[in-house]
């Protein structure tokens, strides 16, 4: 691997299973609300990367017909309460871009608290840590929809082809290169290497840590 060779106008990162390790966390959740229905558990990455309630009115399921806000509050009744774990190298990434001048968004499916509980309890951070959040409910569209993103760039005022963004998900990539991120990295926590390098990451790797000498100019 290089290290960049220009700026990078922006660093653009996902949060589940980017910068905490909480896949784990949601599936167990999913599993036991599939359970308490009584429904058969479904291929559970179509939620990865995404918004439950976008899968929910989208995709086919037992779920058909039924209000997606509805079975999502359902959902998260399951899921555990506890803080997830955090990836190698995110407060590290975190904390090299701040200290460089580069901006720091995230950009997520998830809700403004669970940034909030991820950034103080996981990662040990302050929630200024970032200078930017984009959630679920800033934009219309979800990923593997570009808006959350292309929201971010806009916000920063950071050109999207010299910026740099970390996903865990072909969803999140996909979201990330429509928008015009040329500089998607693919982490390896919840899909195999070789779904993410499909979807578009320039490059995969188990945690966070190698992103660090690309934000060196």
């Amino acid at each position: 691997m290089t290290g960049a060779t220009t700026a990078v106008s922006a660093l653009l990162l996902d949060l589940d299973g980017t910068l905490v390790d909480s896949e784990p966390l949601h599936r167990r959740g999913y599993e036991s609300f599939f359970a308490h229905k009584g429904w058969e558990v479904p291929d559970l990455s179509v939620f990865t990367g995404r918004r439950a309630v976008d899968v929910f009115a989208t995709e086919h399921g037992p779920w058909d017909g039924l209000d997606p806000e509805a079975v999502l509050a359902e959902v998260l009744e399951h899921v555990p309460d506890e803080a997830a774990r955090a990836v190698p190298g995110a407060r590290e990434l975190i904390e090299a871009a701040r200290a460089g001048g580069t901006p720091v968004a995230i950009v997520t499916s998830a809700g403004p608290d669970w940034v909030q509980r991820s950034l103080v309890e996981s990662l040990t951070l302050e929630v200024d840590s970032v200078d930017l959040v984009v959630t679920a409910r800033d934009v219309e569209d979800g990923k593997p929809h570009p808006a959350g993103f292309a929201l971010a760039c806009r916000r920063l005022d950071a050109d999207p082809a010299a910026a740099l963004a970390a996903e865990d998900s072909p969803a999140g990539v996909r979201a990330a290169l429509g928008a015009g991120v040329r500089q998607v990295h693919g982490i390896g926590t919840s899909h195999p290497r070789e779904v993410l390098l499909d979807a578009g990451a320039v490059e995969v790797h188990g945690d966070l840590r190698p992103l660090l000498p690309l934000l060196r100019a």
